[in-house]
């Protein structure tokens, strides 16, 4: 097995695209091994939803495209990420407001950290930021 894995797809940012990055990352991830329907991949399917639905919400025009990309290192450690062109990095908002949305990111985290991996939020080479997760790979389970 190579020391990486990677793959990743270039999207307009409109709400069809959600459904699209949903797809690809879920393909990717039973051509790495991980069967459909494993708690992973049920994982890494709400996050990018959430990512990628964030990426449309959130950019305000800014951004045409979004892209969504997936790495296995080694085996070991699955990564997956949004990267956009907007500079506006994501923001909690106060509670009143999450009745009806803005609960993405306190999801993205929470599904995360109870898989043992983290978010991250860095900026992108773009002049935007890339929203990521790092989690342990647990396919060899499935």
């Amino acid at each position: 097995m190579a020391d990486h894995q990677e793959s990743s797809l270039t999207l307009p940012t409109a709400p069809a695209s959600v459904a699209l990055a949903r797809r690809h990352a879920l393909k990717v991830l039973a051509d790495w091994g991980l069967p459909d329907g494993a708690e992973t991949a049920d994982t890494v399917r709400l996050i990018v939803s959430e990512l990628a639905t964030n990426a449309v919400l959130h950019t305000f025009g800014t951004s045409p495209t979004f892209t969504v990309a997936l790495r296995l290192d080694r085996g070991e450690l699955l990564r997956v990420g949004v990267t956009d062109s907007s500079p506006r990095r994501p923001q909690r908002l106060p509670a009143a407001v999450q009745q009806d949305n803005g609960r993405g990111m306190v999801i993205i985290r929470s599904l995360a950290a109870e898989a043992g991996g983290r978010l991250s939020v860095v900026p992108s080479e773009c002049g935007g930021k890339t929203v990521s997760i790092a989690m342990p790979w647990t396919a060899a389970a499935g």
